[in-house]
């Protein structure tokens, strides 16, 4: 299944897979026509970047500038329901984001094998502003066939990510969710 998945992805398909919160739409990071879709078939604004999924922290220094703050943040929560925004390196392509990069490193086995190749998308499996993932089923009804594979792993928490900007070396929280803005003090 994860084989099938990651060769979907090499192919330039979309597949919805599991993560520590919802399900995600995950296609490879480097091909642009496969985030274009992604905007596309979530009818999601151009000007909202998306977030990206990375196999383990090891890999954040490939794709974003890390600092002090980051670092402490990261030793402490990730992998978790956490998503931190750093300035981004050039690995990453500008039509993922032109400036800095959303990280996450979801706890969950299915959405780190996905990501061991290739960094994979991170978005949530629905239309934009549409009913939250928590299961295939959601999803489905939603995006149908646009999405090549679907990888059921239940129903998911539903809790979104904190959405935490360190990309200045401080805490910004741009959205609470799971992690509660006084557990970020490091």
């Amino acid at each position: 299944m994860i084989e099938e998945a990651i060769k979907l992805m090499e192919e330039g398909k979309l597949i919805v897979y599991p993560t520590d919160t919802l399900y995600g739409i995950g296609a490879n990071i480097f091909l642009r026509q496969s985030v274009l879709k992604i905007y596309e078939i979530k009818r999601r604004p151009y000007d909202m970047p998306i977030s990206i999924c990375l196999h383990d922290i090891d890999e954040i220094e490939k794709y974003a500038i890390l600092n002090d703050v980051a670092e402490k943040l990261i030793e402490k929560f990730l992998p978790d329901m956490l998503t931190i925004i750093l300035k981004k390196k050039d690995s990453i392509p500008d039509y993922i984001s032109k400036e800095k990069v959303a990280i996450r490193i979801p706890a969950n086995e299915i959405a780190l094998s996905l990501a061991k190749k290739f960094p994979i998308t991170a978005t949530s499996a629905n239309i934009h502003g549409g009913e939250e993932p928590r299961s295939i089923q959601i999803a489905k009804k939603q995006l149908g066939d646009a999405i090549a594979m679907y990888i059921d792993a239940g129903k998911l928490p539903g809790k979104h990510s904190t959405i935490v900007d360190l990309s200045e070396g401080k805490i910004k929280i741009i959205r609470e969710g799971a992690i509660k803005a006084e557990e970020l003090n490091v």
